[in-house]
């Protein structure tokens, strides 16, 4: 009776019924959320390792934070959306901020703590929810089918069925299997295509399970060698209960940036990486609603300033737990897919980061061509919302395009939403329309102006 009466205290909590949905189907779709973010635990700190981060430490405190602003952002803001360190925001701290700018490593994390601390005072005076609100539907909804293809694009990249050839010409090029691991994730998206269309319940989940089982095989009839080391390989449970490691914690110094690059320059790229994070986020909130069917018909969505406020501390978190910003994810749309419509499914994503610390190992078992199959499909059905675009008016259409299109071709949200909102901008006002261009959408265009020519005036200030 006690446990009825928990379940029934947290589906009032998180609005079960008002938003058709089930504790069974949460959870699922958080486990399934989990399974294609659990490659974070391991990669972020590889990547930072170029820095000179612990990959041990890394792990354990990439896993802590994620597990941390993942429950937040269910508790709080009560939507199916995860969080964990930002890709592309890693990799500017490891190669731009460290190795090319000659930052500390702690150094590089005092920005990141920085421009978390900017949003975040966006988000409290309103303004980055008022930006929000200014966009254009069309351009919402472009920012939705964009992150699709981007989602789908990471998922044949991860699946090892396109890449880029040595000298890049062209710049992607089809891979047709040859090794296990490529057969595997061919395999997968079969299985994951087949569960859909049949409509079973928990398809993605199943079909993560269903192909991970398949490395497992396809990597024991190769001696281990058909993944890479840990993965598809079931561990030994003597491992698995270790202390962790959490000496990156505070590990961050907000002057360094200043004495080694000077106050302009600074500035600059923490303005830089403070756009990155904020347009990441919006395209990210807003095409995930829009998927969930949470969005209202403009495309805004309800509670936005909530989910904002924890997207923008995660930011701060990240940069003092030393291993970079954490930004909602675009995987969350992976368990909107299987039928994630609250904050729960983020809870339960976020005990599982917290288990991870511990049980690292299993995480680890899931190779990236069991996931990538899910992050096809999701890519596919947020694709769909193409067709609430009217591409027919070029108003609306040629900014869509660049939006949509430039976000997998430059394997950067940023750069999608940027070129989008400029040119919607320029085209009204090369159309006389200048009345129908929202006052903070002239200042947005402007910033991103500023952010696609920084390279270019940089030396111009230093």
């Amino acid at each position: 009776m006690e446990g009825r009466d928990t379940v029934d205290g947290i589906a009032s909590y998180f609005k079960f019924t008002e938003r058709a949905t089930t504790f069974g189907t949460e959870v699922r779709a958080g486990v399934t959320t989990f399974m294609v973010m659990a490659y974070i635990i391991f990669l972020n700190p590889a990547i930072l390792s170029a820095a000179g981060l612990d990959p041990v430490a890394g792990s354990a405190a990439t896993a802590l934070v994620a597990g941390i602003m993942t429950i937040a952002m269910g508790v709080v803001g009560n939507y199916p959306l995860a969080l964990a360190a930002g890709l592309g925001i890693n990799g500017v701290v490891a190669f731009t901020l460290v190795l090319g700018q000659g930052l500390s490593l702690p150094g590089a994390m005092g920005v990141i703590v920085i421009e978390g601390v900017a949003v975040t005072v966006l988000v409290l005076v309103g303004l980055r929810e008022a930006i929000m609100n200014a966009v254009p539907l069309a351009l919402k909804r472009a920012i939705g089918v964009g992150i699709g293809l981007f989602i789908l694009f990471i998922g044949f990249v991860n699946g090892g069925a396109t890449m880029s050839p040595a000298g890049g010409v062209p710049p992607v090029v089809p891979v047709f299997p040859t090794t296990p691991a490529q057969f595997v994730f061919w395999a997968g998206l079969a299985i994951t295509v087949a569960l859909w269309v049949r409509k079973v319940r928990g398809a993605l989940i199943i079909s993560i399970a269903v192909t991970t089982l398949i490395a497992i095989i396809a990597n024991q009839l190769n001696d281990g060698a058909a993944f890479p080391a840990g993965q598809a390989v079931l561990p030994a449970f003597s491992s698995l209960f270790t202390t962790p490691n959490f000496s990156t914690l505070g590990h961050f110094d907000l002057g360094n940036s200043f004495s080694t690059l000077g106050v302009t320059a600074a500035i600059l790229t923490i303005f830089a990486i403070m756009l990155t994070d904020f347009f990441d986020t919006m395209g990210t909130v807003t095409g995930v609603a829009a998927e969930a069917g949470l969005a209202r018909e403009d495309g805004s969505v309800p509670g936005i300033g909530r989910v904002l406020l924890v997207d923008s501390i995660a930011a701060i978190a990240g940069g003092a737990a030393g291993i970079s910003s954490n930004t909602t994810y675009i995987e969350s749309a992976a368990g909107v897919a299987d039928g994630g419509r609250t904050g729960f499914t983020s809870v339960v994503t976020g005990l599982l980061f917290l288990a991870a610390i511990m049980l690292s190992p299993l995480a680890g078992i899931v190779p990236a061509q069991a996931t990538a199959p899910a992050l096809v499909l999701v890519g596919y059905l947020m694709f769909t919302l193409i067709s609430d675009i009217d591409v027919r008016d070029m108003e609306d259409g040629i900014p869509a395009l660049l939006t949509m299109m430039l976000m997998p071709l430059t394997y950067d949200i940023t750069v999608g939403i940027g070129a989008g909102f400029i040119s919607w901008t320029l085209i009204k006002v090369v159309k006389g329309k200048m009345s129908e261009v929202h006052p903070l959408m002239w200042v947005v265009s402007a910033a991103f102006g500023l952010f696609f020519l920084k390279d270019w005036i940089a030396p111009y200030l230093s």
